[in-house]
């Protein structure tokens, strides 16, 4: 079949917009074949296209010419029709669709463009594996579940300008090819011809241009920003990847805060339609940890960690009695109900907890007639009543405990309470509950570079009370820092920053920079310091998270268009790839094969 050109056809309607006020109309709809249907006398084709379907139908009204191409339509062919728009038979209607009560008898057909059969099903079930679907993106992307996706991280991006316009907040962008500063995650380096033997890094953040724009005076500085990091890759982890970034002077860290929780609070009104309740809670780090086992609690449902060390140190239990005097601690959580658990189901929870670090799980069944566990000739019936009573257990409930060193236990506990919470289906779907973290450490030890190195960045302020700890024993110095945390999830991180070149200096050397190596990564910044500037704050919210959180997925490729695979490689491009000898040539550069 010859393929047409739209010629002088016009589009007149979307394949979403006709409706019964529509009825009688001429129209002319472009769009794909999403589904054919042959019955004989009438041929009906569901015509797609980014809006939404239209019923159309060749029959009577279609002459022989246009009957024989309605014939071999396929599917995902690309075809532009012309006819009259008629109310659909009385019990022929389709609710689910906003064009349901219609349809479009065809007059005239242009076949646009043929199509290979897909690899896979555009409309239906989803049949291949993952690899395939991001091979062949492009006609994934025609899912209307995908297409949704992708039109709510717009409506979302729009609405987070439009309000941080009303908040007097400027759209700057920073520069993409910028200076390699490496503190944080690996750079992508980009080799540079005009100075041969240099490099340019991808920016991880813009962090420090944010800052200068601070300096500069710009006072309130947002941009929704690509950002690049060369990290391992899980669900919520992209080499490449999105954030709202924002910047403000003259505030502190409720300065900040308050705007994101009016921001949020006011998206999710607009695009869910959720009364999200303000202010949000805020929790320290340390209790964060202790009581959830995570710098990043889920607080939709509550299964604390309790600790138990001084009710259990002198039971007749080694594995506690030893835990103790090693220095560890006992933390406990209890499972409502939880004592229908099986034997097996007890085992795969104490896989969760070996496979977190810890040396395994103990367990005991509140009964009518006592503890179902292990413990119960190791306790007095007064020490499992006061651990009853510290945990709020009643008859029914399930307690699980840990021993191990601190971090160990709360890790462990952290994710055998996730693990639970899904099994028991306690995080509900369209539950949205956020909270903030605060007063992180500043500095932790690394062991491989053998050095305090910035849990969050350099340039975070540390507590003015800790300043003086900074050069003796700066593990104990908290940071002016803040995360956001929705349903579990880290979808903020923000501090005050330092803003005096004499902290910022001290800082440094803290971090074991020598002199000159400061001069060489953030002598511009320090030089920037010296001529005025102004206490200022920020934040970073990634976006694909945010986003992905929104529409209901675990996955950010789920919401980026182009999305890496777990080999960090683009399967549409076949990204990254080899270049030829001409270009390492003009570069200065030789692959050495390993």
């Amino acid at each position: 079949m010859s393929m047409d050109t739209m010629g002088d056809w016009k589009r007149t309607n979307d394949c979403g917009s006709l409706r019964k006020k529509d009825i009688g109309r001429v129209v002319v709809l472009m769009g794909w074949v999403n589904r054919r249907r042959d019955l004989g006398r009438l041929i009906f084709v569901d015509l797609r296209d980014r809006f939404g379907l239209t019923q159309i139908v060749f029959g009577e009204e279609s002459d022989e010419e246009v009957r024989k191409e309605a014939a071999v339509l396929r599917n995902e062919w690309v075809i532009a029709i012309k006819g009259e728009v008629s109310a659909r038979l009385a019990g022929q209607e389709n609710p689910e669709l906003s064009t349901g009560d219609i349809e479009v008898r065809v007059k005239e057909i242009k076949v646009l463009n043929e199509a290979e059969i897909p690899p896979f099903q555009v409309d239906g079930k989803i049949d291949a594996s993952e690899n395939l679907r991001l091979k062949y993106r492009y006609l994934e992307l025609r899912r209307p579940a995908l297409l949704k996706n992708l039109l709510t991280r717009h409506k979302i991006a729009l609405h987070i300008r439009n309000f941080l316009n009303d908040k007097g907040f400027l759209e700057v962008e920073t520069p993409v090819l910028t200076k390699s500063t490496p503190e944080g995650a690996r750079d992508y380096l980009v080799p540079s011809r005009v100075n041969r033997g240099l490099f340019y890094a991808l920016p991880q953040s813009p962090q420090l241009f944010k800052q200068l724009l601070m300096m500069a005076g710009f006072e309130r500085y947002f941009q929704i920003v690509r950002c690049f990091r060369d990290e391992d890759l899980r669900a919520d982890r992209q080499p490449e990847f999105t954030q709202v970034d924002i910047e403000m002077s003259f505030v502190d860290e409720q300065g900040v805060m308050d705007v994101i929780e009016e921001m949020t609070a006011d998206l999710f009104s607009a695009i869910l339609g959720l009364q999200i309740p303000r202010p949000f809670p805020v929790i320290e780090y340390a209790e964060a940890a202790n009581s959830y086992g995570s710098d990043k609690p889920d607080v939709r449902f509550a299964m604390e960690l309790v600790d138990l060390s001084d009710l259990l140190a002198l039971s007749s239990f080694k594995v506690f009695s030893n835990t103790i005097t090693e220095g560890g601690v006992i933390k406990a959580i209890k499972v409502e109900k939880g004592s229908s658990f099986s034997r097996k189901e007890l085992d795969s929870l104490d896989s969760t907890v070996t496979d977190s670090g810890a040396k395994g799980l103990v367990w005991a069944k509140i009964g009518s007639e006592g503890w179902q566990s292990t413990l119960a000739k190791h306790l007095a019936p007064e020490t499992m009543h006061a651990v009853e009573e510290r945990l709020e257990a009643d008859q029914g409930d399930l307690i699980l405990f840990v021993a191990d060193r601190a971090r160990q236990v709360n890790a462990a506990l952290g994710n055998l309470r996730i693990e639970i919470a899904k099994r028991l289906g306690l995080m509900k779907q369209g539950q949205y509950s956020f909270v903030w973290v605060t007063r992180f450490p500043l500095l932790e030890y690394s062991d491989e570079e053998k050095r305090f190195v910035a849990v969050h960045h350099p340039f975070t302020a540390p507590a003015e009370e800790d300043i003086a700890l900074l050069e003796k024993h700066p593990e104990e110095v908290k940071a002016r820092s803040y995360d956001l945390v929705l349903n579990g999830v880290e979808i903020g991180g923000g501090s005050v920053r330092i803003h005096t070149l004499e902290l910022q200096n001290l800082i440094f050397r803290v971090l074991g920079l020598r002199d000159e190596e400061i001069q060489e990564k953030f002598g511009f910044f320090l030089k920037a310091l010296g001529y005025g500037a102004p206490p200022h704050a920020g934040i970073a919210l990634g976006f694909d998270r945010l986003v992905a959180i929104m529409v209901g997925t675990e996955s950010i490729r789920d919401v980026i268009a182009f999305p890496k695979t777990q080999r960090a490689t683009c399967a549409v491009t076949d990204a990254p790839s080899k270049v030829y000898n001409k270009q390492l040539a003009e570069l200065g550069l030789t692959i050495i094969t390993p």
